[in-house]
């Protein structure tokens, strides 16, 4: 296992010196920001970045994430272009020493949330998904706006997209992914980068968009789309986790052992009862999914990718990007560590 950490760049308030404190912490999970999606990155902004990371005496081995341009998910006419942009972007990326680039295939949010600042019973915060918050959201009118999505686009842009995506129902979207990947795969096989698609989060459809990468059955209907060791899987535990449907210690039982999850984002939640859910602390008593087993599986298994701690509650006082403070996800960052140590221990 690889311990790793996400980086927002340079104007990230958890700075590179205080993430190589973590003990046993390897890899930096980062990207170029500051290019419009669907464009390539230049490579001086990769040699850069890359030198930013090495210099704190960490590695540069993980992209999360180069976006897929919203025409390559609506499989429009100028899909191709976007997709050689893509290719390109693998291109530099490996001789820059990647070794896999995470990425989604969900269209127009990657993420929803209903509240970034809940405050939990112990006084900290944590981003949420309430139903019955979602149900007065209308993100084209904006009259309750989407946390974290408020400024991504103009009511006419989403609009827009709204209108192309009521032509694409799921086995569209699934044709459109399957065009990408035959694609771009045998760009990562030459170039030796392992793709690693993120689940839908959560894992069901929003506001009338198709999701699907959702499920065990989607996922080995993924796989299968290019059976290639370098056609995998980020499994995140919190994404796929969201859902009561999915066994989580089974799946990454499977898949780990099939050697197609290259990264892992391990992360906590507690369900509702309503299928709502709370982000929560890694450590397992907190949430609904069991770490300990999670760890246990991957470590059977022999996994030997990249893990990163994944969203963490704001604590302590600490301020900035919800999810993203750095107290949290070191303690979840030891904690894993921890398991991992004695697993190591006690199995030899």
């Amino acid at each position: 296992m690889k311990l790793s950490f996400r980086w927002y760049g340079a104007d990230d308030a958890v700075k590179l010196q205080y993430i190589r404190q973590i003990p046993s912490m390897d890899s930096i999970v980062t990207a170029i920001y500051d290019v419009p999606v669907g464009e390539v990155w230049s490579n001086e902004s990769i040699v850069k970045l890359k030198a930013e990371v090495e210099n704190a005496n960490l590695k540069f081995d993980v992209i999360e994430s180069v976006p897929v341009h919203e025409d390559i998910k609506l499989g429009l006419p100028t899909r191709d272009k976007y997709i050689e942009n893509y290719k390109e972007n693998i291109r530099r990326l490996a001789k820059a020493g990647v070794k896999v680039i995470c990425y989604n295939f969900m269209p127009v949010f990657d993420w929803t949330r209903t509240q970034l600042d809940k405050v939990l019973e112990d006084g900290s915060t944590a981003l949420v998904y309430y139903k019955e918050q979602l149900e007065k959201m209308d993100p084209l009118t904006g009259e309750l706006s989407l946390p974290g999505w408020d400024s991504s686009y103009t009511k006419d842009q989403l609009a827009d997209l709204f209108k192309q995506y009521s032509k694409v129902d799921e086995e569209a979207l699934w044709s459109n992914l399957e065009y990408f990947l035959k694609q771009i795969i045998p760009v990562a096989e030459q170039n030796d980068i392992k793709m690693a698609i993120h689940p839908d989060d959560p894992p069901y459809n929003i506001f009338g968009l198709p999701r699907i990468i959702t499920n065990e059955k989607n996922l080995d209907r993924f796989l299968k789309l290019v059976d290639s060791k370098y056609n995998g899987l980020t499994f995140c535990t919190g994404s796929l986790g969201s859902a009561s449907f999915n066994n989580i210690v089974e799946m990454v039982d499977k898949y780990s052992s099939q050697g197609r999850i290259h990264f892992m984002h391990v992360r906590n939640v507690k369900l509702l009862e309503d299928g709502s859910f709370e982000e929560s602390a890694h450590y397992s008593p907190c949430g609904s999914l069991d770490i300990v087993a999670i760890m246990k599986v991957l470590h059977k298994n022999n996994f030997d990718g990249y893990l990163r701690p994944d969203h963490g509650r704001m604590i302590w006082g600490e301020t900035g990007r919800p999810g993203y403070g750095l107290y949290d996800r070191a303690l979840g960052a030891m904690y894993i560590a921890g398991i991992w140590e004695t697993l190591e221990k006690t199995n030899k």
